[in-house]
């Protein structure tokens, strides 16, 4: 068998059927993901496919980075200013010793799908395929907006600062029948959770200018964020994004929240229970809201991030040194929260992804408390997300999802990347998916029915997300 040929990851006959003839060909919406707008609307070719595939500065691909690191590459041809061409070659060294890893086949298919590039990419082979992408890179359709389009992806959603003025998605909103898809924003309120940061009071100024609501208090930050939900509903967007790296339920009064915020303002050292009831408090009202506007609320829990302190103090945050959380109870404690918020029918449509698959059964027993509120599947097990992006993460969710709920009512895959080369992820999940519903149908275990089961595959594909998420009523 040829290195990712047209049957790789299909493993009989059922699941070719289903890849080739039904979800192959069906379009993208990228509902997650971490490219810039900015980088969306000025539209210029990369110089080389190092900047593209592997970093510009701190800002690029953390997963290739870790592998890089682990094959002994000095930082200098990771983050640092080293020649580019260097980079690249080093890349290729890392491929080769990284057999069993979904990097391997993560970059191989970017080479099929974008460059037509079919040679295993070693040491060896790195000059050529260096001259054959950088050569591409420089025509019209390897400008962001063309490779965005000609993956058929309908749309994106990136990941904004409530005090963003997203100046770039009013620019691309322009331009979206030329584009061909939609740019919009997806709220992600870190700065706001993390009131034990340094910069909170700093924040609080940014979103105050922004709202044009002075913040005194916190039912003050709420009716900023209020004012924000409107603008960005405005704008097309329709879901918010939370980072819950650790989380314990943990109410409080208004005074109490009060005296909190003032504790966070003066950057004064708060206690963990007092980080929690700001928190517990604020995604009440975040849940509240999400609600209101029909928007779907994503969860990304127990994972640590920058454990590498020293990495961290040079380079910042998102540069390859997070890994698995282990809080045994997080699901526990978000039962509390949506059990509370039950009380008051303000549940939104909410999809949950940990890095600790361990936490997935719970998550997918708590769905289903919770479905009642109208509309199909409004609470879902998300993707396989992280280090659980890999054909046996993708097919453990997909099996706990089916198990526990109804897999043909899921919302499928995101790419979750910073690169505009990442969408053939789209393309390995389907495969997996087919793949799952295959070997079902072929173990007698659901009805041998091409046309039932492919219209499943394209449901998770594509048409699922569009209707749940409402890009385009």
């Amino acid at each position: 068998m040829a290195l990712l040929d047209d049957n790789f990851l299909l493993e009989n006959e059922t699941a070719k059927k289903l890849f080739n003839d039904y979800a192959k060909d069906m379009p993208i919406i990228d509902f997650h993901c971490h490219l810039n707008p900015e980088e969306i609307y000025e539209n210029k070719n990369y110089p080389n496919i190092t900047r593209v595939w592997l970093n510009e500065g701190t800002y690029g691909d953390h997963y290739k980075w870790r592998l890089m690191r682990a094959n002994g590459v000095p930082e200098e041809l990771i983050t640092g200013d080293g020649d580019e061409y260097q980079k690249f070659l080093a890349w290729a060294d890392t491929i080769e010793h990284s057999y069993g890893n979904p990097l391997y086949e993560w970059t191989h298919l970017e080479l099929k799908r974008f460059f037509h590039i079919d040679d295993v990419f070693t040491k060896k082979t790195a000059p050529a395929i260096w001259k054959k992408t950088n050569e591409m890179l420089q025509t019209d359709a390897f400008k962001p907006r063309n490779l965005i389009k000609n993956m058929n992806v309908k749309a994106v959603c990136t990941t904004d600062d409530p005090a963003s003025d997203l100046k770039y998605h009013k620019l691309l909103k322009q331009d979206e029948a030329e584009n061909g898809f939609k740019t919009l924003p997806a709220m992600r309120p870190d700065k706001l959770i993390q009131i034990d940061r340094d910069g909170f009071n700093d924040y609080l100024g940014q979103l105050s200018d922004v709202s044009g609501v002075k913040i005194n208090s916190f039912k003050d930050i709420i009716s900023a964020l209020e004012q924000r939900f409107q603008y960005f509903n405005d704008m097309g967007g329709r879901l918010s994004d939370h980072s819950l790296l650790t989380y314990h339920f943990a109410e409080a009064s208004d005074s109490e929240l009060d005296a909190i915020v003032e504790k966070g303002r003066k950057n004064e050292e708060l206690s963990a229970h007092e980080i929690d009831q700001y928190l517990t408090m604020l995604l009440e009202n975040l849940m509240h809201l999400n609600t209101k506007f029909n928007w779907t609320m994503q969860f990304h829990i127990n994972s640590i991030r920058d454990l590498n302190r020293p990495m961290f103090a040079k380079l910042g945050p998102d540069t390859g040194y997070d890994a698995i959380g282990t809080q045994p109870d997080i699901v526990a404690n978000i039962q509390k929260l949506y059990t509370k918020m039950r009380d008051t029918n303000d549940i939104p449509k909410s999809i949950f992804y940990s890095l600790n698959p361990n936490d997935w059964m719970q998550l997918a027993t708590l769905m289903g408390c919770f479905q009642d509120g109208g509309g199909k599947q409004r609470l879902q097990l998300g993707a396989g997300w992280w280090f659980n992006d890999t054909a046996e993460g993708m097919n453990e969710q997909l099996r706990i999802f089916a198990q526990q709920s109804l897999l043909p009512n899921f919302v499928g895959m995101l790419t979750d990347s910073r690169s505009f080369l990442s969408y053939p992820r789209h393309e390995y999940f389907r495969r997996v998916l087919c793949n799952f519903f295959g070997k079902l149908a072929e173990t007698g275990r659901v009805p041998d029915d091409e046309a039932s089961l492919g219209k499943i595959v394209q449901d998770i594909s594509y048409n699922n997300a569009h209707d749940y998420f409402g890009f385009f009523d």
